[in-house]
């Protein structure tokens, strides 16, 4: 069956926005199953060969104008399974918190008709209208909704044909001990191909945090999969909860498959337990998200780099019954991080431009990209100077391609 996306052979006169130095070359970047196959210094388009001008009618040939060409971004942390984009406005209701956010969006789900394919279907197309081309999404388990949210992004996201790039973790937003069955349904959520098992706030939500910990990464070793925990507690009881899951991490051998979500602790405790902190997730391969919250500190991204943690970035939910917030423009979550963490200098922008995109793609299990041949085919043009001007200002995402696939523009 053809495929509602073109798959474009080469993409003509852009300049690689991975590195200074290819930033002011003009390339061709070529293309094959899903692939870039070759990069070559850029040719010249003959506009009156009737050839070429069919070609590229067909998307065959993309004319990048010179424009900026960066990895496809990654969305580390976003929630594409409950939002009311494309529904008439929802007033900001029910109590602040999170125990009273939770109740309110349990009290007004179903109305919404959330979960469903028609919900993910718009919050996916507003990620890649702004250049996502890879996400690690939580989707909502508990015995109000079973599996049908897992169920409704899996059709949303088929409806890409491979294109786009989507590992589910299974969430269990009220709570893993507090309510009964929830487990039963993580491990439902496993067998039927889950990426990632979630937790939130072990000590405050099931006001147990050895026995959540306990509960949800034995499933991730029982059945082989990863674990990403949303943790929002602060400074010390936040520390206590991830010395927790590190030492069950290290217990169980789940190196390398552990994330802690927000992490608030992190950039709230004094420097030499931070240190402490960094080294010992760095050494097991535990990675971090952050969405970067307004008002808190911000996660230490060269502190993070130092010790070998992973940082990723996420979008959280886009307009929900949580916050009527957010647009799902993955890079104005890293132009967010780093103004609020008052990065400036050329090496650090660039830095944070490479979370946002290629260095995160093990989040959403592959390989860091970085346009480079061999690499995935997802990149996207922009109209920049370079990797540090397309943070700044954020620019319109012209062409998008993911696997290989013209997806906008």
């Amino acid at each position: 069956m053809t495929s509602r996306f073109p798959s474009p052979r080469v993409v003509r006169r852009v300049r690689l926005g991975t590195s200074a130095a290819d930033e002011s070359t003009l390339v061709d970047v070529h293309l094959a199953d899903g692939r870039i196959t070759g990069i070559h210094p850029a040719s010249a388009i003959d506009e009156r060969a009737d050839e070429g001008a069919a070609e590229r009618a067909t998307g065959g040939v993309i004319d990048g104008r010179g424009r900026l060409a960066l990895p496809g971004l990654v969305n580390t942390h976003a929630h594409v399974d409950k939002s009311w984009w494309g529904l008439p406005w929802q007033s900001y209701g029910g109590e602040g918190g999170t125990e009273g956010r939770i109740r309110h969006e349990r009290a007004r789900r179903d109305e919404l008709g959330i979960p469903s394919v028609e919900i993910t279907r718009r919050v996916l197309a507003e990620f890649v209208r702004h250049g996502t081309t890879a996400i690690r999404t939580h989707v909502d388990v508990d015995p109000g909704v079973g599996l049908r949210g897992i169920e409704a992004v899996r059709a949303a996201v088929a409806e890409y044909d491979g294109a786009l790039t989507v590992q589910i973790v299974a969430f269990p937003q009220d709570g893993v001990l507090r309510r009964p069955g929830v487990l039963e349904l993580l491990a439902d959520a496993a067998r039927a191909g889950a990426h990632q098992l979630g937790g939130l706030d072990p000590a405050t939500i099931d006001r147990d945090p050895v026995g959540q910990i306990d509960a949800v990464l034995g499933l991730a070793a029982e059945h082989g999969v990863g674990v990403d925990i949303h943790l929002h507690d602060a400074a010390e009881l936040g520390a206590f909860q991830i010395e927790l899951i590190l030492d069950r991490t290290e217990a169980l051998g789940l190196e390398g498959r552990v994330n802690i979500a927000h992490g608030f602790a992190v950039a709230q405790l004094g420097a030499p337990q931070r240190d402490d902190l960094h080294a010992r997730m760095g050494a097991l391969g535990v990675s971090m998200t952050t969405v970067a919250p307004l008002r808190l500190p911000q996660l230490p991204l060269g502190e993070l780099d130092a010790a070998g943690v992973r940082l990723g970035f996420g979008t959280d939910g886009i307009r929900d019954l949580w916050s009527p917030y957010g647009t799902g423009d993955l890079l104005g979550i890293a132009w967010q991080y780093a103004r609020a963490s008052g990065i400036v200098r050329d090496d650090d922008l660039r830095r944070v431009v490479a979370v946002a995109t290629g260095a995160a793609a093990p989040f959403a299990g592959l390989p860091e990209g970085r346009l480079g041949v061999g690499d995935r085919a997802d990149l996207v043009l922009v109209d920049a100077e370079n990797a540090m001007d397309a943070l700044v200002r954020t620019p319109p995402r012209e062409v998008v391609i993911a696997g290989g696939r013209l997806l906008v523009g």
